[in-house]
């Protein structure tokens, strides 16, 4: 969400009437959209609509897990793309303040932002209008153990799997990652998602859990975290480990070119419906999503997001890191994804990406665990835009 592109041209008067004595025989080129880039604009909080209804204390944790993350780094280290949110230096007065907090205070929450903050609100090239969607903890029934009614293995990162993040490389690629593994010095991709869950990495003693449903398994992979139930009642959860660096393609899409489902009704409701319907085609349309995720167990509070931190149900937002900074709170302002009637609007903090989080105005919600969160998740595809709070210390034009 950072990057600015800009085209012109000048003529001399005599090539450009040459120039139109062809025109009409010419091909016209058509105009290319600008690259995207994030652009800010200055609001004041009296411009958010919903603000003062918000429960905001409840977002209070998540940016405290944020803010501890800050004081782990070095403070002239710059946050977000290009230094869009400053540095950690800005970060320290807010975090400081916020310790001070009462918990639940959503009045004194309220009054913390405001001091501490100004929001902007985001753009793409000026635009406001993004998709918002969700994503939840997923839970299935597996084994620790091979088991014949637990058919479906979930994998540890194998040791030979390299990732690259391409921002190291040049500042064009930023954000971008990708994987694979080094053969004969040079690096190679992995097998696709079709080749594992056929059994390239059978035997490696790879295998973490293995659990009972093949389209369940799909869809933990893609929400990237979940909690496990064993015959016996105990739980492990486990969570994104690494990817094997193909880019992930949403299955809705071909759900939609092949007719079986409408565009304005694919959730991942419909989606998991369908497959359930068509055991005979079901792998074969997952796997035209060629990425795989493996997996670790976890411990602590909740999932990691890719900021490092647990995430918060409700409160934590994955968004696309090549634009938007991580810690960052945001205001959203969306449509409910379960009443269409209502606007969801509350106060989230950037902690997470994802592989289809693209663009400066994209946004996926983090609802947590249970069914009440998958059915939130699951249903939300929702247009809407976000406002970023940055510190007042923040000088906007270095997002530039």
């Amino acid at each position: 969400m950072t990057h600015r592109h800009r085209t012109g041209f000048s003529a001399i008067a005599l090539f450009g009437a040459v120039a139109l004595l062809f025109s009409a025989c010419a091909p016209r080129e058509e105009a290319k959209p600008p690259p995207d880039a994030l652009t800010l604009a200055p609001l004041s909080f009296a411009d958010l609509t919903g603000w003062r209804s918000d429960p905001v204390a409840q977002a209070v944790p998540a940016l405290a897990r944020s803010c501890a993350r800050f004081k782990s780094l070095p403070a002239d280290r710059t946050v977000g793309p290009n230094g869009v949110a400053g540095t950690v230096a800005d970060w320290q007065g807010p975090c400081a303040r916020l310790a001070d907090l009462p918990p639940g205070d959503d009045a004194a929450a309220r009054a913390f932002f405001e001091a501490s903050f100004t929001p902007y609100a985001a753009g793409n090239n000026g635009s406001r209008e993004g998709l918002f969607t969700g994503y939840y903890e997923a839970e299935l029934e597996g084994s620790l153990r091979p088991d014949p009614a637990y058919p479906v293995p979930l994998y540890r990162r194998p040791p030979d799997l390299v990732m690259v993040d391409l921002g190291d490389f040049s500042d064009r690629w930023k954000g971008e990652r990708t994987a694979g593994r080094v053969i004969d010095g040079k690096l190679k991709p992995y097998e696709d998602r079709a080749a594992i869950v056929a059994g390239s990495l059978k035997g490696r003693g790879l295998e973490l859990v293995w659990v009972k449903d093949p389209i369940g398994a799909f869809f933990l992979q893609i929400q990237g975290s979940g909690r496990i139930r064993m015959a016996d009642g105990s739980e492990t959860r486990i969570g994104y480990a690494a990817q094997n660096g193909h880019k992930y393609v949403a299955i809705g899409k071909e759900l939609i070119d092949r007719g079986a489902l409408k565009r304005e009704e694919v959730s991942l409701q419909t989606i998991r419906a369908w497959l359930l319907a068509h055991p005979d085609q079901a792998a074969a349309v997952m796997n035209v999503n060629p990425s795989y995720v493996f997996f670790q167990a976890l411990t602590g509070d909740g999932p990691n997001g890719a900021q490092g931190v647990a995430l918060t149900p409700g409160r934590s937002l994955a968004v696309d890191s090549k634009f938007m900074p991580y810690g960052v709170p945001v205001w959203l302002d969306a449509e409910d994804p379960v009443d269409g009637g209502q606007r969801l609007q509350r106060l989230l903090v950037a902690q997470d990406t994802g592989g289809a989080i693209r663009g400066p105005v994209r946004g996926d919600v983090f609802w947590g665990h249970g069914a009440e969160a998958e059915h939130r998740a699951g249903l939300m595809k929702s247009r809407g835009s976000y406002v970023l709070l940055l510190p007042k210390s923040v000088k906007v034009a270095a997002a530039g």
